[in-house]
């Protein structure tokens, strides 16, 4: 993997991802071990993944780096994500990335494989609305080969437990608060530093002509997940880990 590229440090944009979604996600590489085991015990070492939602990609690193001889499609819209991970994944004939709106019907389309072993995204859907969320399912479910896996960490609300709901924000403001007192980047202040990076300020400035401050999606809970994955083709689905404030959700072609 290139590390510089045109003197840019982008192992150093990846790691400074990385701890900034871990101000919000202490758990996050829980949440990647997981999905690469279950990867490994489904679909064996040498899979055809779908980084689907990459941003930087990290979840592709991993793969990466537990399955050498694994090849990973990367798909975002993130224009400043993307050139990060397009720099730093520079030269590895493993990788290739797709800039794409997931929620355009014609997405799939410029994908380089009609399907893959494994998609994968995390901390990435909850963007998206219910009814462009089961859309795009209804896709994953046509994208993975029979035997295949679909996986989804992120956030999934509860319904009917408002203690337990507080219990759990109030911790992970603490644990924010904490990482932050040990020098993290926070979402804005990462972004903050992005725009006024002379590689990245320009398709910083783009990301959010698409964007905004910040989508506004939807999280519904674990149990919509396995009913809409099922009713997309897939034949079984069900929570494989959860963290108090997040879910991972795994469907089996």
């Amino acid at each position: 993997m290139a590390q510089t590229v045109a003197g840019t440090d982008w192992a150093g944009w990846q790691r400074s991802w990385d701890r900034q979604q871990e101000v919000y996600l202490p758990d996050r590489e829980e949440r990647f071990r997981v999905m690469l085991d279950m990867i490994e015990a489904l679909v064996g070492p040498a899979p055809r993944v779908l980084d689907l939602a990459c941003g930087t990609g990290s979840i592709t690193d991993r793969v990466l780096r537990r399955f050498p001889d694994a090849v990973s499609t990367g798909v975002d819209l993130d224009p400043a994500l993307l050139t990060i991970a397009q720099g730093y994944f520079a030269g590895d004939e493993r990788v290739s990335f797709v800039t794409a709106d997931l929620k355009d019907p014609a997405w799939t389309e410029r994908l380089p494989y009609e399907s893959y072993d494994a998609v994968l995204t995390a901390t990435a859907l909850h963007w998206l609305h219910l009814e462009p969320l089961a859309a795009l399912y209804g896709q994953i479910g046509r994208l993975v080969r029979d035997g295949g896996v679909f996986m989804n960490a992120d956030h999934m609300r509860h319904e009917g437990t408002p203690r337990i709901d507080a219990a759990v924000r109030a911790g992970e403001e603490r644990a924010m608060e904490s990482a932050k007192a040990d020098g993290a980047l926070d979402w804005r202040q990462w972004w903050d530093v992005a725009g006024k990076d002379p590689v990245l300020a320009e398709a910083t400035a783009r990301r959010y002509e698409i964007y905004g401050e910040h989508a506004d999606g939807e999280m519904p809970p674990l149990d919509w997940h396995v009913a809409t994955l099922k009713g997309a083709g897939f034949g079984e689905a069900r929570g494989v880990w959860a963290s108090p404030g997040d879910s991972l959700v795994l469907a089996l072609k």
